[in-house]
C-alpha cells in the first residue's frame, strides 16, 4: 500500500517530485491559463518598450541637432509627442498588469480550491488502517499550510516568475543586440554565477521540506491535545503540554531559520555577482559614450536594461526560493493523493438481494490481523451464522475480538482468510456504499457533530424530513431534552457535542441510527453512557427498533444482552461458549464468571476476585 510515512518517521533519499503534479488540477483552466499568459507577455512587452522610448526621447526630443537651434516653442511641440508616447507605454503595462494579476490571483485560488478539495475527497475514503500511521494534526496541515503555499505560488509567484524571466530575457536580448561585445563578456560571466546558484538550490529545496514537516509534527500535537483538554486539565498538564508544543514549534522554527539563512546566501550570492557583472558591462558602455561610439540616449537606454535584467534576477531568486517550498508543498500533498486504501470497491459490484425482516450474516474461516499488529490475531478461524430477524449478542473480555467482527462486516478492512458475507454476498464483492447502507452502527463513543440536534439527527439519511427526524428523537427518548434546549431542535451542540451529556450525545447517536432504519443494526456498547432510568427508556426504544431486523450486540453489562436470541462468548479471536443467557450461567464457563461478578458478587469483593482468573473482563454494572 502506498502511504505517506508517519510524522517523524520520513523516508530519506527519495526522489522529490516537481511541481508536475499540479498539471491535472491546471489542465481545466486553459483558457485562463492562456489568457494570464498573453497578459503577461504584454506587460513585459511594455516594460522593455519604455527604455526605447525614453532613448527616442533624449536622443531625438533633447539633443537632437535640428531641434538644438529651434524655438523653445517648437521644442516644447515635439517633447510633448514623446512624453505622450511615454505614458502612452506606461498607461498599457498598467492595463496588462492589472488584467494579468486578476487573472493569476483567480487561477491561484480555483486551483488551490480545487486541490484542496480533491486531497480532502481522497482522505476521507481510506480505510482506518491511514490512520493507524497517519497523524490527523499532520492531515490538516497539509490541507491548510501546504496547500496555502501552492496558492502563493500560483496565484503570485509563478506569474511574478514568469513575467521577471520574459523582462530578464528581453532586457538581456536588447542588450545583446545594442552591445554585442560588451554583453558576451557579462555573459561569460554570468555562466559561472549559476553553477554556485544551483548547489545552493538544492540544499534550500530539502530544508523547504523538513521545515514543513516539523510544522506539521506542531499541528499533529495541537490536534492530539485541543481534543483532549478536559483530560490535559483534570491531570494538571497544561504547562507539560504546552512545553511539548513549544519543543515542536522551536524545532519547527530551527529548520526554518537553516533554510532562511541558506536562501539569504543564494538571494544574496546571485544579486550581488549578477549586478558585479552588468557594472562591469555598464563601465565599458562609459567608455563606448566618450569616445563617440554610442549616443547619451543609447546608454540611458542601457541603463534602463541593465536595471530592467537585475530587478528581474533579484526577482526569480525570491521566485525560485518560494518555487522550492512549493515543490516540498506538493510532494506532501500528492503523497496523500497518491495513498492507496488497501479496502477498494469491485469494478463490478455484485448486488446485494432484497431483505426482508433483516439480512442474514456469515462468517466462515475468518482469520484476521490488524495491520499495526500483524504478529497478533484479532480473528482466529471464526465462523459465526446470523439469521435475518435474529438478536446476537457478542460478549467477551477486552480484545476478545467483538468490535473487530463490526468492523469487518462494514469492511473497514479485509479478511486474511475466510469469507464475510451478508445476504448471501461477500462484502469485498458488494459495492462499499450499498453494503454500508443497509448497516446500521451506534458506537459507543458518539460522533456529534459541530450542527444542529436536526442536522445531527438528520446525517443517519439526509433526506429525511423534520417530522421523521422528530419521530426518531421520540424513539431514541432524545425528544424531551433537546426540545429543552435554548433554540430546540435547531440548537448548536457544539465541537463533538460539548454542549450536552454523554447520555444526551448516546441517544442522538441512537436517534440517527433508528432514522436510517437499516436492516442490520450493529450496537457496540449503546447504553453505556446513560443512567439506570435512561438505560431504561432507551432499551426500551432499542428493542423496538431491533424488530424486524438483524441486530448485533455488544455489550459489557451482561444484564443488557440478557433477552437476546443467542449469545456468543469470544476469547482471544474465537467463540468459547454459544447460548441463551440461562444456559451458559448454568454451564459455569467464562460467562458465568463474568456474570457472577456482575449480578452475584458481595460487596466485600475479594472472594469472587480471587476466583475470577480474568480480574480484567468486566466492570460491575451500577445498582
Amino acid at each position: 500500500m502506498s502511504k505517506p510515512p508517519a510524522s517523524g518517521e520520513r523516508p530519506r533519499g527519495q526522489s522529490p517530485r516537481s511541481l508536475s503534479g499540479l498539471l491535472p488540477f491546471l489542465r481545466p483552466y486553459r483558457l485562463q491559463i492562456g489568457l494570464a499568459v498573453l497578459f503577461l507577455v504584454l506587460a513585459a512587452a511594455a516594460t522593455l518598450a519604455l527604455p526605447v522610448a525614453l532613448r527616442t526621447l533624449v536622443d531625438q526630443g533633447l539633443v537632437h541637432p535640428d531641434l538644438a537651434a529651434a524655438d523653445p516653442g517648437t521644442r516644447v511641440m515635439a517633447l510633448r509627442g514623446h512624453f505622450g508616447l511615454l505614458f502612452a507605454v506606461g498607461a498599457a503595462l498598467g492595463l496588462f498588469s492589472a488584467l494579468r494579476f486578476y487573472t493569476v490571483t483567480w487561477l491561484g485560488e480555483r486551483v488551490t480550491a480545487d486541490l484542496r478539495s480533491a486531497v480532502y475527497a481522497h482522505v476521507v475514503r481510506q480505510s482506518p488502517e491511514f490512520f493507524e500511521t497517519t497523524a490527523t494534526g499532520e492531515v490538516l496541515s497539509r490541507l491548510t499550510t501546504d496547500t496555502t503555499l501552492v496558492q502563493a505560488v500560483v496565484g503570485s509567484s509563478l506569474s511574478l516568475g514568469l513575467r521577471n524571466l520574459v523582462m530578464g530575457l528581453g532586457a538581456l536580448l536588447m542588450l545583446v543586440v545594442t552591445n554585442p561585445a560588451v554583453m558576451a563578456q557579462v555573459l561569460g560571466i554570468l555562466v559561472v554565477v549559476v553553477l554556485p546558484a544551483v548547489v545552493f538550490g538544492r540544499r534550500v529545496r530539502r530544508l523547504s521540506r523538513a521545515s514543513q514537516d516539523r510544522v506539521a509534527d506542531a499541528s499533529a500535537v495541537a490536534a492530539e491535545v485541543l481534543n483532549a483538554v478536559p483530560v490535559v486539565q483534570s491531570y494538571t498538564q497544561e504547562s507539560r503540554e504546552a512545553q511539548r508544543f513549544a519543543a515542536a514549534s522551536e524545532a519547527a522554527f530551527d529548520t526554518a531559520r537553516r533554510r532562511s539563512r541558506i536562501r539569504a546566501l543564494l538571494v544574496g550570492f546571485i544579486i550581488t555577482a549578477t549586478f558585479g557583472a552588468l557594472l562591469w558591462g555598464l563601465y565599458l558602455g562609459t567608455q563606448a559614450v566618450l569616445h563617440g561610439d554610442i549616443s547619451a540616449g543609447h546608454l540611458g537606454q542601457t541603463v534602463l536594461y541593465v536595471i530592467v535584467f537585475v530587478g528581474s534576477v533579484a526577482v526569480l531568486s525570491e521566485v525560485y526560493g518560494d518555487l522550492l517550498r512549493a515543490a516540498g508543498a506538493t510532494e506532501r500533498l500528492m503523497e496523500l493523493l497518491a495513498a492507496c486504501s488497501p479496502v477498494q470497491a469491485p469494478a463490478q459490484p455484485v448486488p446485494l438481494p432484497a431483505t426482508r425482516g433483516g439480512s442474514a450474516v456469515r462468517l466462515a474461516g475468518v482469520r484476521f490481523h490488524y495491520p499495526s499488529r500483524p504478529a497478533q490475531a484479532a480473528l482466529d478461524a471464526l465462523d459465526l451464522e446470523v439469521r435475518p430477524g435474529e438478536t446476537v449478542a457478542l460478549v467477551g473480555p477486552s480484545g476478545a475480538g467483538k468490535s473487530t467482527v463490526f468492523q469487518l462486516l462494514l469492511r473497514y478492512y479485509d479478511v486474511a482468510a475466510g469469507q464475510v458475507q451478508v445476504d448471501g454476498v461477500d462484502v469485498r464483492q458488494a459495492g462499499l456504499e450499498a453494503l454500508r447502507a443497509r448497516i446500521g452502527i451506534v458506537p459507543q463513543d458518539s460522533v456529534i457533530f459541530s450542527t444542529s440536534a436536526m442536522e445531527n439527527i438528520r446525517y443517519g439519511r439526509p433526506e429525511a424530513s423534520d417530522e421523521e427526524v422528530i419521530a426518531a428523537a421520540r424513539a431514541a427518548f432524545a425528544d424531551e431534552f433537546i426540545r429543552a434546549l435554548p433554540e430546540g431542535y435547531q440548537s448548536f451542540l457544539g465541537e463533538r457535542g460539548v454542549r450536552l451529556s454523554g447520555g444526551q450525545r448516546q441517544r442522538i447517536s441512537i436517534a440517527r441510527a433508528i432514522l436510517k432504519n437499516p436492516p442490520l443494526l450493529l450496537l457496540d456498547e449503546a447504553t453505556s453512557a446513560l443512567d439506570t432510568e435512561s438505560e431504561r427508556m432507551v432499551q426500551a426504544a432499542l428493542e423496538a427498533a431491533m424488530k424486524d431486523r438483524t441486530t448485533l450486540v455488544i455489550a459489557h453489562r451482561l444484564a443488557t444482552v440478557q433477552r437476546a436470541d443467542r449469545i456468543i462468548v469470544l476469547d482471544h479471536g474465537r467463540i468459547v461458549e454459544t447460548g441463551s443467557h440461562a444456559e451458559l450461567v448454568t454451564r459455569g464457563g467464562l460467562y458465568a464468571r463474568l456474570a457472577a461478578m456482575q449480578f452475584d458478587t458481595p460487596r466485600s469483593g475479594p472472594p469472587a476476585a480471587r476466583d475470577n482468573p480474568r480480574p480484567d473482563l468486566l466492570a460491575p454494572a451500577p445498582p
